[in-house]
């Protein structure tokens, strides 16, 4: 079985009715906040370190993620330092965030773009079930 994998747990806060799936890399080296019935697929990636490739030392850059409620994110989609996820966006399977992404957006792709909207009609609690147990 896959696990997931916490860098600076104490900088990391997630709302109700959230769930974070098998394999899903957090780091929360610069700040993580995840918000309410928010669904994390597997092999999720969720980077807030990095380095300045430009500067002679390599340094070490953080930067905070935002994840805001009644998001969903794909399968083995990667995160980025610094993103805002706005509330009820869909990040679709394989994406690559490097960039904001205004509420209720469906983004996809390498960097992810805009494909479509979502409903912003949403009223549910994110419940996961453990199939066959």
């Amino acid at each position: 079985m896959k696990q997931n994998y916490f860098m600076e747990p104490r900088k990391f806060c997630m709302g109700e009715n959230s769930h974070i799936n098998r394999g899903c890399l957090l780091d929360a080296r610069g700040g993580l906040q995840i918000g309410n019935n928010v669904s994390i697929s597997h092999n999720v990636n969720i980077v807030t370190g990095g380095h300045d490739y430009q500067d002679s030392e390599f340094a070490v850059r953080r930067r905070p993620i935002q994840i805001d409620d009644y998001v969903w994110i794909g399968v083995g989609s990667i995160i980025l330092q610094g993103v805002h996820i706005g509330k009820g966006a869909v990040v679709c399977a394989g994406a690559v965030v490097c960039k904001d992404v205004e509420s209720y957006q469906v983004v996809a792709g390498v960097p992810a773009k805009k494909i479509g909207e979502r409903n912003s009609n949403l009223n549910y609690k994110c419940r996961w079930n453990v199939p066959f147990t």
